[in-house]
């Protein structure tokens, strides 16, 4: 049986975004997220940074260390540095990202005396519709804040650095008083989550290999039926759409972000006919590798 990697720590401004490099503040669209690192999103961590993600539409399937939540948009979750966390939002899930310095957190808590003390800090999910009425506003006074957020970053003027900074504390004060109403996980068996993760592991390895299920299956030490019953309880999805999503992921990326030929992208997708993968890409995507192209790059 073939060992796999630790889980990996990912630092947006050097794999994503490097106009962020040090930054003490990024941001970007849930969606535009999603278009680079697809929408099941393996076990990872941020060592050094917080991250909350903010949902404002669709289903969203959240794994906080062995946590589980299943929660329809609006919601939020939150998650500390080292914490391992693994998603999956469905087509049309779209909101905010933002990612933090964690000394930017600590400060905050220093300097208010009441919102928390940095060492009992937890990964959390806070779902709208769980909330008492009276703290509704609350939400969407948060909801205000990213559309602040997003609208300070896409614009730059005097004073910007200042402002973003005084925005994401604004978002992290606003977490804190929320997060009093946390949703209560989910039970995960935690054998059907360490196997689902080595699963993904295998994929990110050998999705451009083309793997058959009974390969992964058998690198795993388990039947291609119990694979993919696990694939379900814990993704929502089959074992052989999981594959399919991390191929049409890398697809994506490979076409809005180089200007490699649809071609050469095929085959270093590993479709040796490139009609095979443009009926593929085709079938999946509802439209030509091409038009996706044109679509995702018009002004």
């Amino acid at each position: 049986m073939t060992t796999t990697d630790p889980i990996p720590n990912i630092n947006i401004d050097q794999v994503y975004d490097k106009r962020y490099a040090d930054a003490e503040v990024h941001y970007d669209a849930l969606g535009r997220m999603a278009d680079f690192f697809g929408r099941n999103m393996p076990a990872h961590r941020h060592v050094r940074f917080f991250q909350v993600h903010y949902v404002k539409s669709g289903m969203v399937r959240v794994y906080l260390d062995e946590h589980q939540y299943h929660q329809r948009a609006p919601l939020f979750f939150l998650t500390p540095p080292t914490v391992t966390h693994a998603f999956v939002t469905d087509a049309h899930a779209d909101g905010h990202v933002l990612t933090v310095q964690q000394q930017l957190v600590w400060s905050l808590l220093e300097e208010s005396g009441d919102l928390g003390d940095v060492s009992d800090i937890a990964a959390l999910c806070v779902a709208a519709s769980q909330l008492p009425a009276p703290q509704a506003p609350a939400m969407a006074g948060l909801d205000r804040l990213f559309d602040q957020l997003r609208a300070e970053i896409q614009r730059p003027r005097p004073g910007q650095s200042q402002a973003v900074r005084a925005l994401a504390q604004l978002i992290f004060i606003d977490l804190f008083r929320l997060a009093r109403n946390r949703v209560t996980p989910q039970p995960v068996r935690h054998e059907d989550l360490s196997l689902f993760q080595r699963f993904q592991m295998l994929i990110e390895d050998h999705y451009p290999h083309h793997w058959t299920l009974t390969r992964y299956a058998d690198e795993l030490g388990v039947t291609e039926n119990r694979l993919n019953e696990i694939c379900r309880r814990t993704a929502g999805k089959s074992s052989k759409r999981l594959v399919f999503d991390r191929l049409m992921q890398e697809a994506r990326r490979l076409l809005i972000f180089t200007t490699a030929s649809i071609n050469e992208i095929g085959y270093q997708l590993g479709f040796n006919d490139p009609a095979y993968f443009s009926r593929f890409f085709t079938r999946e995507a509802g439209m030509t590798p091409g038009r996706y192209r044109a679509d995702k790059r018009a002004p």
